[in-house]
């Protein structure tokens, strides 16, 4: 790495630049920075699954709000905490589905202030499918590990702290 000249302003420490985060050991370079590396995978994976959903015309965003759902009804309310996503979100990602006849909300009888969430025969379908295609591309990245270094992996990365504690932002658009 090269030297600094004495002339130059001392670099901030890594804490100061960035509250809240330990200073780490000088690195060699970007293939070193764990942090890095993900979002390089991250945006690949993404680009992967996109492209593979394509056919099914559905977005990464969609397919996680009818995997949710494929498990039963919820109120709109709790998918939103589940998906960690504003309102506005959930109902732009609800409406495109409900287009679709993937899912439908309707009132619940019980609170008629509630709106429950549930997946149609041809959502429950669209989500085969989508399962399907996701695997193969999860065979595609992962071919190169075993079984229990994939059960590993995906140990890891569950404990893995997220700024935004959800793979969905709340401020993303509604289309990704």
């Amino acid at each position: 790495m090269a030297q600094r000249s004495s002339a130059s302003a001392p670099a901030p420490s890594t804490s100061a630049s960035f509250p809240g985060c330990d200073e780490a050991p000088e690195s060699t370079g970007p293939e070193s920075r764990l942090s890095l590396l993900l979002a390089r995978h991250g945006g690949a994976t993404e680009a992967c699954i996109r492209e593979a959903l394509t056919a099914s015309g559905v977005t990464p965003r969609h397919a996680i709000v009818l995997m949710h759902l494929d498990g039963g009804q919820l109120g709109q309310r709790d998918l939103g905490a589940r998906l960690g996503v504003d309102p506005s979100v959930l109902v732009a990602l609800l409406n495109s589905l409900e287009e679709r006849d993937l899912v439908r909300r309707r009132r619940d009888p019980a609170d008629r202030r509630r709106h429950i969430v549930e997946i149609t025969d041809a959502g429950a379908a669209t989500v085969t499918k989508l399962d399907a295609a996701i695997g193969h591309v999860e065979d595609e990245l992962f071919a190169d590990l075993t079984s229990q270094e994939r059960d590993t992996l995906h140990s890891l990365l569950a404990r893995v702290r997220s700024a935004h504690g959800s793979a969905c932002d709340a401020t993303a658009d509604a289309n990704c």
